[in-house]
């Protein structure tokens, strides 16, 4: 019997480039919600300039994708710093963590709101 491993992502694994230094990548601060991984499509809470899940449903300036997240944030319980590009990348496409139900129509909105920022998606 053959047996399929099949692995998480791992940080920085959607890069495809990036601006050298700092340009590119930024702390952040993860709103308390839930545990992320690496290349989440992530949007950032006008009242509290908190970054969670991108949520195309949303009014809480979460519904604007604003950054993708590096490397893992365990934000379950509490507020946790993290590393996420916020402009000047090109990304994986196929590896990016979306939302569950996020519609093809919510996802290429998303795609030009990151596009926007300097965040290029490559499929």
């Amino acid at each position: 019997m053959d047996y399929v491993v099949k692995e998480p992502i791992r940080p920085g694994e959607h890069v495809i480039s990036e601006a050298n230094g700092s340009r590119s990548r930024e702390e952040i601060t993860v709103a308390a919600a839930a545990d992320l991984g690496p290349a989440t499509v992530l949007g950032k809470v006008t009242a509290s300039g908190k970054y969670k899940r991108l949520a195309p449903a949303a009014n809480d300036g979460t519904q604007t994708a604003a950054a993708v997240l590096y490397g893992d944030a365990y934000a379950e319980t509490e507020d946790v710093k993290a590393t996420a590009h916020l402009r000047d990348a090109e990304v994986n496409g196929l590896v990016l963590s979306w939302p569950t139900g996020i519609t093809n129509n919510q996802k290429a909105a998303a795609v030009t709101q990151l596009t926007a920022l300097g965040i290029i998606v490559r499929n």
